[in-house]
């Protein structure tokens, strides 16, 4: 059984058909790229599977669970994180305390007893920024701990976000557009840290992103959407010599900067 499986996933806007009839399905441990012209139905596939918006026809299971109707937080609940491609960082609280965040799907102490400061409270809010500040570490991040969240560049953002996520144990992680805007030295940094997700955490990870050196060179497999329909899926160098792919999206430019 696929940790992931989008049947039949539709989205209809008003008379706008932004996500037709998709099929795609990830397994546990899986990079999988998605990707397709501006407006090709991306996001909108991240939005129904993480529970923003709800499907118009069409399935979202994970482990099996329809959950086109629960809440975020309920999916998120199931294993499912995500970032955005606008970062969301909360600027006036520290870096560390943005990372604690990510942990409160995770605390089993209910409101009235943090409230009450019990002892079982306070093991868990120490556990988690135990777990923030390592997290921190691994992202890099360890010496802004700090640090207002206002204070970060862009780059130190989106290492942030995935710490965050990294918080709520997921796994199945949906990264939009991770390396957007990042320099060259940050981009190599965050596709290290995709890999070690996968490789030491075992987290199944879709990622939608425009920089093809990135998602050719660090994905199992890719699905490349067109005006909200699948047009290819399979391993890299073969949708890399798709022509419907070469013809919608890449072009010749953009399948020579992938290699």
């Amino acid at each position: 059984m696929a940790l992931l499986e989008c049947r039949g996933l539709t989205k209809v806007f008003g008379g706008l058909l932004a996500l037709d009839a998709l099929d795609l399905a990830v397994e546990a441990g899986e990079i999988v790229g998605l990707i397709g012209p501006n407006g090709s139905g991306k996001s909108t596939c991240f939005n129904l599977v993480s529970g923003i918006l709800r499907p118009s026809r069409g399935q979202v299971l994970v482990d099996g669970r329809d959950v086109g109707r629960l809440a975020p937080w309920a999916i998120a609940r199931l294993g499912v994180a995500r970032t955005f491609q606008l970062l969301r960082v909360f600027p006036r609280l520290s870096v560390l305390d943005n990372v604690l965040l990510g942990h409160h799907l995770n605390l089993d102490a209910g409101l009235l007893a943090s409230a009450a400061g019990t002892r079982r409270a306070r093991d868990e809010e120490a556990e988690a920024r135990a777990e923030s500040r390592r997290l921190l570490e691994l992202v890099g991040l360890q010496a802004v701990a700090d640090r207002p969240a206002e204070h970060l560049s862009i780059g130190q953002r989106r290492l942030l976000e995935l710490a965050r996520g990294l918080a709520a144990r997921p796994r199945l992680f949906l990264l939009d557009e991770p390396a957007a805007g990042l320099s060259p030295v940050n981009v190599e940094r965050i596709v290290a840290l995709i890999r070690r997700m996968r490789d030491e955490r075992g987290i199944a990870i879709v990622l939608i992103e425009h920089v093809m050196k990135v998602v050719m060179g660090i994905s199992d497999r890719i699905a490349v959407l067109d005006y909200g329909v699948k047009i290819a899926e399979g391993p890299p160098a073969a949708v890399r010599a798709d022509p419907r792919v070469i013809e919608a999206y890449l072009g010749r430019r953009g399948l020579r900067a992938g290699r």
